[in-house]
């Protein structure tokens, strides 16, 4: 049988399989509101099969967005965009899921495909903030460094949009402690100088992002539950790493945390990230090993042997795919044959069934 196509529980939630989607920005909103494009992006992968649909990172802030273009939870009317895209996803079978989000010093830059420069003040963008006055690059803005009641504010922020997400819908949230934003920012000694009780120890730069998390997890239902996404190492010498993503994550299960979406890198742009084939899920599999809590893999994931074998072999709980549920939004039906799984079409394709 295929262990890939088992069911997992996860609180009160029953995922139909191990596939989920990972949260893709998609640089498609205006003012932080979410639009049908999302609905048939992110509804075309439920019902393509997979278990669980991450929306894209979603602000808790204006100023917390990567780009003007960006979702964002802040207000009603984003609120209530976003339900009847969460309702679709779980009339699909599917768990909806959302993933909140501040970018820190990566934010007020252009969408990738209008070269991800930085916007200025005057051409609509705002002023970056960052736990240290400390650019991500030579080509963006200086942040502003963060005072102690900015960072309540925020935290604030986080707490507020879980309610949101709560209702609109949403069964799963998601805390983004990765890919160099702000959390991960906290977390990182290359990005975190300061000399206060959030930086210098490890405990004190994992001070905020603990206390994120614990928030989010007070107000979120307890049969509901919370992942967080790590950044496990920033690929760069005395920077983040994973014995400090080992301690991070026996802390966030301490806290409730359910499961650890493992990625890695973002921090700094001079980063050599030998990424191929699965290059990240060793990590997934050191931290459910040594930490007991469950565990995403994501990272250049494309065959149905190679998810297969990331949970055969427990090196995770579940498989994040990002790029290939582009390429393919039916890839877990398609996974499904290959392994030679009975596997439930949508009725209204049946007919195309082999």
């Amino acid at each position: 049988m295929s262990q890939l196509f088992t069911p997992l529980k996860m609180r009160s939630l029953t995922l139909r399989n191990r596939i989920c989607v990972a949260p893709m920005c998609q640089y498609s909103c205006v003012d932080g509101v979410p639009n049908d494009w999302h609905l048939v992006h992110l509804g075309s992968r439920a019902v393509g099969g997979a278990a669980l649909v991450m929306v894209e990172a979603s602000a808790v802030s204006p100023e917390g967005r990567i780009s003007p273009a960006d979702c964002g939870l802040w207000n009603d009317k984003q609120t209530a965009a976003f339900a009847p895209i969460a309702a679709f996803i779980a009339a699909q079978g599917a768990v909806p899921a959302i993933q909140l989000a501040h970018a820190g010093r990566k934010a007020s830059v252009q969408p990738p495909w209008l070269g991800g420069g930085a916007v200025s003040i005057d051409e609509g963008g705002w002023q970056p903030l960052a736990p240290s006055a400390l650019p991500f690059g030579p080509d963006f803005p200086m942040p502003q460094e963060l005072a102690d009641t900015e960072i309540e504010r925020i935290c604030d922020e986080f707490v507020a949009s879980a309610q949101r997400a709560l209702r609109a819908g949403f069964h799963v949230v998601e805390v983004h402690m990765a890919h160099g934003y702000l959390l991960h920012q906290f977390l990182s000694p290359l990005s975190n100088r300061r000399t206060d009780a959030f930086g210098g120890s490890l405990e004190n730069r994992m001070r905020f992002p603990l206390q994120v998390a614990r928030r989010v997890r007070e107000v979120w239902p307890q049969e509901l539950p919370v992942m967080v996404r790590i950044s496990v190492t920033d690929w760069v010498e005395n920077g983040w790493d994973l014995a400090q993503s080992m301690e991070l994550c026996r802390q966030l299960k301490q806290l409730g945390i359910d499961l650890i979406d493992c990625s890695s890198g973002g921090l700094v742009p001079t980063a050599v990230i030998p990424a191929g084939p699965g290059f990240q899920t060793p990590f997934a599999a050191d931290i459910r090993s040594a930490v007991g809590i469950a565990t995403g893999a994501v990272g250049l994931i494309t065959a149905a042997v190679q998810a297969e074998q990331i949970i055969a072999t427990d090196q995770a709980d579940v498989v994040f795919l990002a790029r290939e549920l582009l390429r393919d939004p039916y890839w877990p039906i398609h996974a499904a044959q290959q392994l030679k799984v009975k596997h439930c079409w949508p009725q209204q394709y049946e007919r195309a069934k082999p």
